[in-house]
């Protein structure tokens, strides 16, 4: 027989339980910009346009998902800036800002592994690309474009409907539902 009381200096198992950190339902491995361009075609004159004239600043927000293997996602979130001043383009950028995340199968079912992708992983990201594009426009010569809060819920209800009634995510060799 073996000895199985534990010494009378060691913490409980209730204790040793509480010392583990909770699981998380997604861990986000990395993140990095996977496409970036910035042009000011008609530098230098648009500046003294810019001094007269605002720009119109049409924003184009995106998200993508790519599954990598098993419960290992690629999720990119998508930025288009046009700036117009006086009917000309002022500046161009384009960011394609990304993550590779896990999702833990025990804590998030199947049907809600789609939402939290393309919702909440975004969600997370947009403080660094907001970041990003304000530094690239300021660096541009540009005052610096502060891109408001964005709701990805709304985005996602607007492409595919309610979120707890979304398509799955794909089994392993699939592909995630189209999101462009």
């Amino acid at each position: 027989m073996s000895d199985t009381s534990l010494p009378p200096d060691a913490p409980s198992p209730e204790a040793m339980q509480l010392d583990t950190p909770p699981q998380s339902p997604i861990r986000i491995m990395g993140q990095y910009i996977k496409d970036l361009s910035f042009e000011t075609p008609h530098a230098p004159d648009i500046f003294a346009t810019l001094r007269t004239e605002a720009p119109e600043i049409p924003i184009g927000l995106d998200t993508s998902v790519r599954q990598l293997s098993g419960p290992t996602f690629e999720v990119t979130l998508s930025v288009q800036l046009e700036a117009v001043a006086g009917g000309r383009k002022a500046f161009i950028l384009e960011l394609a800002y990304a993550a590779v995340v896990e999702v833990n199968p025990e804590l998030v079912p199947q049907e809600h592994v789609h939402p939290i992708l393309m919702i909440e992983v975004p969600r997370q990201l947009f403080p660094f690309v907001r970041q990003l594009v304000s530094e690239i426009t300021g660096n541009g010569g540009f005052p610096p474009l502060m891109l408001q809060v964005f709701d990805f819920a709304d985005m996602y209800r607007k492409k595919f409907g309610d979120p707890t009634q979304a398509p799955t995510a794909p089994t392993d060799g699939g592909e995630p539902p189209a999101v462009h």
